[in-house]
């Protein structure tokens, strides 16, 4: 029997048992985790079965056409794109068995807690202080644009805790637990009039040794496999012909003839085109995952996609005229999740400006294509052999 058809056999067996319609949906979902059947490439006991990645679109189509729940990927993104595979890689085995699936099943949402007010781009230079006191840590700091902080119960996290050493060499990465004594979220109402992300005030935070992922002072190199997955599941998400912005617009178009000029006609077959090189790059990508971790192509398809949705939103806005500039759900609501098609085109004229800072802004990932991809010089960088703590701020 070969793989393909072993997990066939796998996931017939667990619809047999746990019949989607009869089954409590978080019931099922355990249960497929526990049958290796959530992450096919992780190992067995932690949700997969230790099989080749590209055989998880077997038991999806088999589960799919059984009416199976899912996990609602979009509303634990973070958790299921970068704290995951961090905790795969980096985590101790009694880690990997208490987070893994309850974050797989979405009984517990992750944010991140890297960006700062005074290190976002350049996140290495970053302030927040972790001191070590016996077996636990006590941080110290102000994290922002953090995403789900309002909804979620554990966070990675990373902090300064050695300032005598370069910058990207004193850094070590934690799991934070967001009903802590001492962790604060507030939001941050942005120009959607949405409070989407926040800001998360760290006084005096107590975290068990037992929650760093890594080594001491080995954080950055933690935060770069984060990093990378960010990027891949930002600009690299799975999309059917026509998904994400391009649809809205292109439904306008077919809908609306009355609005047609030559000019956006040019414009908008140009950005089709590109959305579908963007899509097919995409799949492309995730194909090569299979062989390994994901590496500096993520930020190329992140870049692509900041752009596309900023371009196709402008044109969408023109094409419909006045009606493009109304947006009128302008309240202060906390989204769980960012909903680019089924809200106004004036909305995500304004949402789309955010793609190209968060996940790492564009200027950052342009350097890292030249650099990683390109093979171009890399920038001189007067303050990587300068201790932290000396740095002007």
């Amino acid at each position: 029997m070969t793989d393909a058809e072993e997990l066939q056999s796998r996931t017939r067996e667990l619809l047999a048992a746990h019949p989607p319609a009869g089954t409590d949906h978080l019931d099922f979902l355990r249960a497929r985790f526990d049958a290796g059947l959530a992450w096919v490439h992780y190992p067995e006991g932690l949700g997969g079965l230790g099989v080749p990645r590209a055989l998880q679109t077997v038991v999806d189509a088999e589960l799919e056409a059984a009416g199976a729940p899912d996990n609602d990927p979009r509303r634990i993104g973070i958790g299921l794109g970068m704290a995951a595979p961090t905790v795969l890689r980096y985590g101790t085995e009694e880690q990997k068995r208490r987070y893994l699936r309850p974050l797989w099943t979405g009984e517990e949402v992750w944010c991140q807690l890297f960006s700062e007010p005074g290190a976002g781009s350049d996140l290495a230079a970053l302030g927040t202080r972790a001191v070590r006191e016996g077996d636990d840590w006590v941080v110290n700091g102000q994290k922002v644009w953090t995403s789900s902080a309002h909804i979620a119960r554990w966070a990675i996290l990373i902090a300064r805790t050695d300032p005598d050493v370069p910058k990207h060499a004193g850094i070590t990465y934690f799991i934070c637990d967001m009903t802590d004594p001492g962790v604060e979220v507030r939001p941050l109402r942005q120009i959607t009039g949405e409070a989407e992300f926040n800001e998360v005030f760290l006084t005096d935070v107590r975290i068990p040794d037992s929650r760093r992922l890594g080594e001491v002072g080995d954080g950055w190199r933690v935060a770069q496999t984060t990093l990378n997955n960010e990027r891949v599941a930002i600009g690299g998400m799975r999309l059917p012909r026509e998904g994400g912005m391009i649809g809205p617009v292109s439904k306008t178009w077919r809908e609306r003839p009355e609005l047609r000029t030559h000019d956006l006609h040019q414009r908008l077959l140009k950005l089709w085109v590109e959305s579908e090189v963007s899509r097919l790059t995409a799949e492309r990508l995730r194909q090569q995952l299979v062989a390994g971790q994901p590496g500096p192509e993520g930020a190329g398809m992140k870049l692509a996609f900041a752009r596309l949705n900023q371009e196709i939103s402008g044109l969408e806005v023109e094409l419909r005229g006045e009606e493009g500039l109304l947006y009128d759900d302008w309240t202060m609501r906390r989204p769980e999740l960012v909903d680019f098609t089924g809200r106004d085109a004036g909305y995500r004229y304004l949402r789309s400006k955010g793609n190209s800072i968060e996940g790492g802004t564009s200027e950052v990932l342009l350097n890292i294509v030249a650099e990683r991809v390109l093979g171009l010089p890399a920038e001189p960088r007067t303050d990587k052999d300068v201790a932290w703590k000396d740095l002007a701020r």
